[in-house]
């Protein structure tokens, strides 16, 4: 593979440059698998002006990828962020040598415009991070991390005090949302599918306490560790465990509702208790949100997570898989949960 990476970026300079790219060979059918996706090669057209030409450093694999169905098409590259290089750039703003964070799917290089309105999927010049990983740019320092810090600040104002429960703890997000939760003063507890992401939370994050969720039962554990109910549920799962949650919450209890990974490989809608009841008598508030609502804060979120990472206060890992044709499998194995953080691919 190091011979083909070698020939591409020799080609960067002619006028006629390729490009990998995974594209979808069929529409998933409950969980993705690696005949789903086929490796194909293009050709470049030559730059015109404000555009830039980019070369991926990392690329990301997320459970968003999966839920978003009404963008997989068939013969088109599979969606997604990435981390890459400018190699040539007709932009001023966008000069060669400096990275940016594209939403251009799993390709390995990437001739894209620059003068589009600012949106989640304009590229974005990475700020400096220091001796900190670029990677980041697509974890705590990017989407993810943006992710949790608007979605627990805004919708769950968190106070001294409260008690948090974050599930999907283990992943990109939901590490990050129990970090910011204890920052801000409250007792926080996560669900996670495997002991080890258990101990990581508990022993390396401060989780207050976290709990394997396919070996207890949700409902009993918070009753033990939180028997005057919760205040706080940052919602990254949905399905029967969301539902067990909700039901230990107290009076006036805030819910953030980011994602439904339980769900997303689901050929049909599964059942789980109503949550009416619980609402109700309650009185919960519950608010699903997209992170981009919060665009024109964005640098907000990622100069405060990057303090917080440099006062120690804010830990992160990461789950790396190398080479860019093992794509669908990082993708696949991140919709299993076997990534430990955030979960990206080192082309």
């Amino acid at each position: 593979m190091q011979g083909v990476r070698t020939v591409v970026r020799q080609l960067s300079a002619a006028s006629a440059a390729t490009a990998r790219k995974i594209v979808i060979a069929r529409h998933f059918q409950g969980d993705p698998k690696p005949d789903d996706f086929r490796l194909e090669e293009e050709v470049l057209p030559p730059l015109r002006d404000g555009q830039i030409l980019c070369e991926a450093a990392y690329l990301s694999v997320d459970p968003y990828q999966r839920a978003y169905k009404h963008r997989h098409k068939v013969g088109q590259p599979m969606i997604g962020s990435q981390v890459a290089l400018i190699v040539e750039s007709r932009s001023p703003e966008f000069p060669v040598g400096r990275y940016v964070v594209g939403y251009w799917g799993w390709r390995d290089r990437t001739v894209a415009e620059t003068r589009a309105n600012r949106d989640m999927w304009a590229p974005m010049l990475v700020p400096e991070l220091g001796d900190l990983p670029l990677s980041l740019a697509l974890g705590v320092l990017g989407m993810p991390g943006n992710t949790a810090y608007f979605g627990l600040l805004e919708i769950c104002h968190p106070r001294p005090g409260e008690v948090a429960v974050v599930s999907g703890a283990a992943g990109a997000v939901g590490s990050v949302v129990g970090q910011i939760g204890r920052i801000k003063g409250c007792k926080v507890i996560g669900f996670a599918g495997s002991d080890s992401k258990v101990n990581w939370l508990r022993d390396e994050l401060g989780f207050d306490h976290a709990f394997n969720y396919k070996t207890v039962d949700v409902g009993k554990a918070l009753k033990e560790v939180a028997p005057d109910g919760v205040d706080i549920y940052f919602d990254n799962v949905g399905g029967q465990q969301s539902s067990a949650i909700i039901y230990k919450m107290r009076t006036g209890g805030r819910i953030s509702v980011c994602g439904s990974i339980s769900s997303y490989n689901d050929t049909k809608i599964p059942s789980a208790p109503i949550l009416q009841p619980a609402m109700v008598f309650s009185e919960l508030k519950m608010e699903g949100f997209l992170v981009n609502r919060w665009l024109d804060r964005w640098d907000e979120g990622i100069k405060q997570n990057m303090q917080w990472i440099k006062e120690g206060k804010l830990k992160y890992k990461e789950t790396v898989t190398e080479g860019f044709e093992n794509m669908p499998k990082a993708f696949i194995g991140m919709l299993k949960g076997e990534n430990l953080g955030k979960a990206v691919v080192k082309v």
